[in-house]
């Protein structure tokens, strides 16, 4: 009699990890295809659009995970602490380059037109208003950014965002509003309501 073995897409990141840590490629590879797209995106955002930065991140972050699986508290919600070690990797780099604050960070905030048979002016207007985001985006202080993108470009729980930041949820909330209306007042100018 064979067993039937689960589906590894039907099994839950915590399951998966057990998996691993038995020394299952297949579930590495499942996790992996869960969670590289939305982590680079999450580094994407919080490391200045800068994407060769960001795919180091998630390689370095992955590499991680194969050297040492047992680092995951299996009490813990995976995803909560995936995105609990992303935000520390994140926050050490910033202190590194606050030490290097005079040199170049390679920012490139040119958006190319990939297709010439768009509508021009509003693709210019979506590059004006992404410029404009990231600008508000990296204007705002370490706490609020982390707090507003795991919320709001991550789609995580005021609970799970809590859990990750080490904070009350009372504070998460404070944050995403101050972010949210910070980032409002920054790009009002793109408010068609008000600027009737």
């Amino acid at each position: 009699m064979r067993l039937i073995k689960p589906s590894y897409a039907e099994m839950s990141d915590e399951a998966l990890m057990r998996s691993m840590r038995n020394g299952d490629q297949r579930a590495f590879d499942e996790i992996y295809k869960r969670y590289s797209g939305p982590l680079l995106g999450y580094f994407m955002r919080m490391l200045w659009r800068d994407r060769e930065k960001a795919e180091d991140f998630v390689h370095d972050l992955f590499a991680k995970i194969i050297r040492k699986p047992d680092y995951f508290d299996m009490e813990r919600s995976f995803k909560t602490w995936i995105y609990s070690v992303a935000n520390n990797m994140c926050k050490n780099e910033y202190k590194k380059q606050e030490v290097r604050k005079g040199m170049s960070n390679g920012l490139d905030n040119h958006f190319s037109l990939s297709d010439t048979n768009v509508n021009v002016m509003g693709e210019v207007q979506d590059s004006f208003f992404r410029e404009a985001f990231e600008r508000g985006m990296q204007s705002l202080d370490e706490k609020h950014k982390e707090a507003f993108a795991l919320r709001h470009m991550e789609g995580l729980s005021i609970k799970e965002i809590s859990e990750i930041l080490d904070i009350n949820e009372g504070t998460v909330k404070s944050r995403i509003f101050y972010a949210t209306k910070y980032l409002a007042e920054e790009l009002k100018v793109f408010n068609p309501v008000i600027n009737r």
